[in-house]
């Protein structure tokens, strides 16, 4: 890692002992930064470290918050990009693990877009994101199925219908990933250039969201009030709800 001269602090990572940070020297003002955003000094090894176990998005989140306190004190900080880099995916034994791409992240490729004229260019990039092994299509679709399994985990009513409901978008991310296909292979023979009088991407407005439809009421009560081996048993139970009048005909489900 090439540091600027002299950087007041340093972050990196260490193989085993994950995001930490160097200080010049042992400033007051440094030390009470870095234990705000959750650094502790390690008089062993002489860096700061965070907490063991912390998540990867956390370390990151920390790393930026007190670089910026940093630099808004006028202070010089030097970062190793590889902080950014996000740890291996799980996988059952016998599978390769899946390599990090941190140039396809949607981010990349969005800000991409805003440079591209030319109609096969845009559909390299749709390429990127429908690519069986590190589209983002495709990253999206596990990290659904793999949050159903997460409540499904749960054992309870409401983790089931939630589970099942996720299983529900999964399906229509991989229907979504289907249509962008599509929409790939129609740009990749246009011959279409856009014009060099055309406003920039970022003038064009945008149009109106859909808003699709939350989960049930009843699938987030039976949530909030179902057993968990991180909720104590003796919190009081939820009360229970009022019958509805028999009169009334009762509305139909909204699905998706």
């Amino acid at each position: 890692m090439n540091l600027p001269d002299n950087p007041d602090v340093a972050f990196g990572v260490h193989p085993d002992l994950g995001v930490a940070a160097a200080v010049v020297d042992d400033r007051p003002h440094l030390d009470k930064v870095l234990r705000k955003h959750h650094f502790r000094y390690s008089q062993d090894r002489d860096v700061y470290l965070l907490p063991d176990g912390t998540p990867h998005n956390t370390a990151v989140r920390a790393v930026a918050a007190a670089t910026r306190e940093f630099q808004d004190a006028g202070l010089c900080v030097a970062t190793n990009p590889r902080i950014m880099l996000p740890p291996p995916i799980p996988t059952p034994d016998g599978v390769t693990a899946r390599t990090t791409q941190p140039e396809q992240s949607l981010t990349a490729l969005t800000g991409e877009l805003h440079e591209l004229r030319r109609s096969a260019d845009v559909a390299g990039v749709l390429e990127q994101i429908l690519d069986e092994h590190h589209g983002a299509v495709g990253d999206l679709e596990e990290f659904i199925d793999t949050a159903a399994a997460w409540c499904e985990r749960l054992d309870t009513p409401g983790g089931r219908e939630l589970g099942q409901h996720l299983r529900t978008v999964a399906h229509h991310v991989a229907f979504l990933g289907d249509r962008l296909a599509d929409a790939q292979l129609d740009l990749s023979v246009m011959p279409d250039v856009t014009p060099q009088d055309a406003p920039p991407l970022a003038d064009v407005p945008l149009p109106k969201r859909y808003e699709v439809p939350s989960v049930t009421h009843t699938a987030r009560a039976r949530a909030a009030v179902a057993s968990s081996p991180k909720r104590p048993a003796d919190l009081p139970a939820a009360p229970e709800e009022a019958p509805h009048s028999t009169a009334a005909s009762p509305s139909p489900r909204r699905t998706r």
